[in-house]
C-alpha cells in the first residue's frame, strides 16, 4: 500500500524507511519514526544501534535469541531494502505507511 505522497528523500529517511521494511520483512512489528531514529543516530556503530534498541525497546525477544543473530538479520534485510531502493528509477522515496501495515493483520 504506497501512499501516493512522494517526497525528497534525505538519505536519513532512505535509512530509516530501509530499517522499517526490514523490521516488516521479518515479522517484526516495530516501527521507527522520525523521532526515534533520530535519537537512535546518537549511536554511531549501526550495528550498536540495532542492538541498543532490541536491549531497551523489546528485550523480551533476548530471552529466546541472540542479540547480535537478530542484530544481523535486521542488517541484511535493510540492505535488502536499500538494494530494492537504489533499483528505482526516480531520486524519490514512496513513502509507505510502516506503522499501519500491521492492520492487515489477523487478531489486530
Amino acid at each position: 500500500m504506497l501512499s501516493p505522497r512522494q517526497v525528497e528523500a534525505p538519505s536519513v529517511d532512505i535509512e530509516r524507511s530501509a530499517f522499517n521494511a526490514a523490521f516488516h520483512e521479518l515479522g517484526l512489528r516495530w516501527h521507527w519514526d522520525d523521532s526515534t531514529y533520530e535519537a537512535l543516530c546518537s549511536v554511531p556503530c549501526e550495528r550498536r544501534r540495532v542492538q541498543r534498541y532490541i536491549e531497551r525497546e523489546q528485550s523480551h525477544l533476548l530471552r529466546a535469541y541472540d542479540g547480535e543473530f537478530l542484530a544481523d538479520a535486521i542488517l541484511a534485510a535493510k540492505d535488502r531494502a536499500l538494494q530494492a531502493m537504489a533499483k528505482c528509477t526516480t531520486p524519490v522515496l514512496y513513502r509507505y505507511g510502516w506503522a499501519d501495515a500491521r492492520w492487515g493483520e489477523t487478531g489486530i
